[in-house]
């Protein structure tokens, strides 16, 4: 199991500072959308090349041209490459195929999947290395978590990992974990604290011991 740090709302700059505090509890630095929004494919590049240890994914959210799209963010240094599950099989089928090419890894992510089991069954079938299920900021702000819907694609998928996202905090963290999924993603959870450095440490250890489990 590991632990993912979700980038969403700094500079480069910044996104450096906050990597460089946590860097020894976390597996994977997420330069999130809006981060790439902002500041573009530049930013996984050069958080890869500050932090050659770490794996970066590139949250793109793609929906089209997704073997282009996995071929650039590739080329800048991402590890893994996110698509998302509601575009059409053609598109993932492209982003798996250049990710082969590339030695990178696809993400699917599931945010909005109406029927996310049948969906799940899918695009586990087309050949990714992850399928997360997502709860997204504004469907966090109604009282939604992503637990009930990790439960349903553990059950279901077959091939793939499994990674949930979400609102996850320290205090949430123990019951997302009895799920046994391959990747927890953290955003605000580590990166709205005072104290970054020990809240990644404590979530590192709750992962660590599921991981024994």
């Amino acid at each position: 199991m590991e632990l993912q740090l979700a980038l969403d709302l700094v500079n480069i700059s910044e996104a450096k500072e906050v990597v460089q505090e946590v860097q020894e509890y976390i597996d994977i630095v997420e330069i999130g959308t809006p981060v790439v929004i902002n500041e573009g494919l530049k930013a996984v590049k050069e958080i890869k090349e500050a932090f050659p240890s770490l794996k970066v994914l590139a949250d793109l959210k793609i929906m089209d041209a997704g073997a282009y799209e996995v071929m650039k963010a590739s080329e800048a240094g991402a590890s893994i490459i996110t698509i998302l599950g509601a575009t059409d099989d053609s598109t993932i089928k492209g982003a798996v195929e250049e990710a082969k090419k590339q030695g990178t890894q696809i993400l699917v992510d599931m945010i909005n999947v109406k029927n996310l089991e049948q969906r799940a069954k899918e695009v586990d079938a087309l050949g990714v290395d992850y399928i997360c299920v997502h709860t997204g900021y504004d469907l966090q702000a109604e009282g939604e978590t992503p637990f009930d819907h990790l439960q349903t694609i553990k059950r279901v998928v077959k091939t793939a990992k499994t990674a949930v996202a979400g609102g996850i905090k320290l205090n949430t963290l123990p019951e997302i974990v009895q799920s046994q999924p391959d990747l927890v993603i953290v955003g605000g959870g580590i990166t709205s604290e005072k104290d970054k450095r020990n809240v990644a440490e404590e979530m590192k250890k709750v992962v660590k011991q599921a991981t024994l489990v």
